[in-house]
């Protein structure tokens, strides 16, 4: 964040001061510039001689007058859509500020009086990795009566999982619970959630409206300012998933030896002539495009012709190209069985969207894809335009960056392992992994945009010592990791926990790790690979034999970062480190919970899983 050059064509500022001005804010700090904005804002509202004191806490004092935008982002959706609450209530003359919830002191809370939270899903209904602090707070027993605050909830999430949306249902819920006001009722969106947002926004500004009284009239010009900013950390990027980039993929490497039973490659891709940056820690969105095989297997199960004419997004385009680039077509959705069950009559579909009946669809859709769907409830004289109808919009895929542009100037690199299987008698692959591993022509262009990841991030202490864990592809990051911290000579020590299934076909970046262990660059490297003996061996198995000074790393201030599998892998790792602190302090699990919570809270524990 930071505030804009002013033009000395639209400004009170005289002579010099201009230059003055715009000298001073280029040097300030995002975190300087949220504490200028908001103390400017309280100042404004304090009488002479009390604004000092607003200078540490200038959200506590302008509280009544100020709106707080709260974002639980995971991939960068919430936090766009708050920033753009935000700028469109400093427009409507609101004191607003947005802040992830990873940067919130969950204290502060008590001092509200106007809040927007905007809460995306992860997983399984889990709050996303910056508000895991947060929503442990507000459902334990510090957490504080509201009756004075007035709230707003914005849910996003993914309608093909169970519990949609359950973290902004649960923030929402709480609020209520713990006594707040609810101004507005929350609204739940879907992957495309855009007009839906935006329908919201309008919503929401005009509930909080009052807050843009003729008291608050001083501080409009700060709050414009906060627009301004806010306005220009949405468009830090010229591409986005609506306008990706079209890269060219430099290289494309099959990194598994001869004999394995995965396929994982590792891709270069270049980024010349975008301006794109990136930190470590970040993603990269990627678009495929469907097979066309798949395409030909499926067209004759709906009894649509390839050349049917539809008409999408105001265009009449052929059937076959519309399902290649622009339809998910394999996943099935709820809303893609509820249509579909009203077309077909089929009771059984509709009985799987009765409500108590989650696990029977989870159960139904395991393994199945919309093909089955169709092959096991044939379609009655379906028009193509309802078929398309039905889908929802090809979503992009986001992968781990494994690679520093302080080492690859204008590259980008990708770890992509190839999702295969069989199941209900039908061969199965990832759509974006295949695309990219297989079907991609080397002259073809790749579409990406940036994904930024603030929630995992090495630390700024250049001495601090970090612990990263990622098993399989989960370990692209941590390549990104080292080359950023070899690059930049920074002294703190590194160690790895790396594990696959075997060690001669799937020790992953193999070359370089040991070169990085030789050198001194990691000065630990633990391997797990789990089909090499009779007992399986993981990550988590290292980390236990390990325990004792893996305990001292954290007891001297090292990060710890797990990337990779969230259903199991990632949930075993996080018990083995609640085992081995509680068998380090001899204090008891209880004990153990809370000293991990805290590295969580201080971000020493900083999670990317999926």
């Amino acid at each position: 964040m930071h505030i804009p050059p002013i033009d000395p064509k639209h400004t009170l500022l005289a002579g010099n001061q201009v230059n003055e001005f715009n000298a001073f804010v280029a040097r300030l700090s995002s975190e300087q510039t949220a504490w200028l904005l908001g103390y400017l804002t309280a100042s404004q509202q304090l009488a002479p001689g009390e604004a000092s004191k607003a200078a540490t806490k200038p959200a506590a004092a302008a509280g009544a007058a100020q709106l707080t935008v709260l974002f639980a982002s995971q991939t960068g959706n919430a936090a766009k859509v708050a920033k753009s609450v935000a700028a469109a209530a400093n427009s409507a003359g609101i004191p607003a500020i947005a802040t992830s919830t990873g940067d919130y002191k969950t204290t502060s809370l008590r001092n509200e009086r106007n809040l927007i939270l905007v809460a995306s899903t992860q997983g399984e209904g889990d709050p996303p990795e910056s508000a895991v602090e947060l929503h442990r707070f507000l459902f334990s027993k510090r957490a504080p009566r509201l009756e004075e605050l007035r709230f707003a909830v914005l849910a996003l999430g993914d309608y093909s999982y169970a519990n949609f949306c359950k973290a902004g249902v649960d923030f929402d819920q709480r609020l209520e619970e713990l006594g707040a006001k609810r101004v507005l009722a929350r609204v739940d969106c879907d992957v495309e959630y855009q007009t839906a947002a935006e329908a919201w926004q309008g919503q929401v500004i005009a509930a909080f409206k009052p807050l843009a009284t003729a008291a608050n009239a001083p501080a409009v010009a700060v709050a414009e300012a906060a627009a301004s900013v806010a306005a220009e950390v949405i468009e830090t990027s010229a591409y986005d998933k609506s306008k990706p980039f079209s890269a060219s993929v430099l290289e494309r490497i099959s990194l598994n030896g001869r004999g394995s039973q995965k396929r994982t490659f590792h891709v270069e891709i270049s980024l010349t002539g975008s301006g794109l940056s990136y930190e470590p820690g970040d993603a990269l969105g990627v678009i495929p495009r469907n097979s066309p095989e798949y395409i030909r297997d499926l067209l004759p199960v709906a009894h649509l012709s390839p050349d049917a004419a539809v008409t999408v997004d105001g265009k009449e385009r052929r059937l076959e190209d519309v399902l290649g680039e622009t339809f998910e077509i394999t996943t099935i959705t709820r809303p893609f069985i509820k249509a579909y069950a009203e077309h077909t009559n089929a009771s059984e579909l509709r009985a799987l969207l009765e409500k108590g009946n989650e696990n029977s669809f989870r159960s139904y859709t395991h393994g199945r894809e919309i093909i089955d769907v169709l092959a096991a409830y044939p379609p009655r004289d379906l028009p193509a335009q309802a078929f398309v109808s039905m889908l929802r919009k090809l979503q992009p895929r986001l992968y781990s960056i494994a690679s520093s542009l302080l080492v690859h100037e204008d590259e980008v690199h990708l770890l992509v392992g190839l999702t295969r299987y069989e199941s209900f008698g039908r061969h199965r692959e990832g759509v974006c992994s295949s695309f990219i591993g297989e079907r991609l022509r080397d002259d073809e262009p790749l579409r990406v945009y940036p994904s930024p990841n603030p929630n995992f991030k090495l630390p700024q202490n250049r001495d601090a010592r970090v612990i990263m864990i990622g098993p399989g592809t989960g370990v692209a990051p941590f390549r990104a990791f080292v080359e950023e911290r070899e690059a930049l000579g920074c002294r703190g020590r590194n160690w790895l926990f790396f594990g696959d299934q075997h060690f001669t076909t799937d020790f992953l970046y193999q070359v370089e790790w040991q070169r990085w262990h030789r050198s001194g660059v990691l000065s630990h490297l633990d391997l797990a690979f789990s089909r090499d003996q009779t007992d399986k061996i993981y990550v988590q198995h290292r980390m236990v034999e390990r325990r004792r000074e893996l305990y001292a790393w954290l007891q001297d201030g090292a990060y710890v970062y797990v990337c990779g599998d969230a259903t199991k892998m990632a949930a075993d790792v996080h018990e083995a480190l609640i085992g081995i602190v509680a068998k380090e302090q001899g204090k008891g699990r209880d004990a153990a919970v809370e000293y991990v919570e805290n590295l969580q809270a201080q971000k020493r524990y900083q999670r990317d899983v999926y």
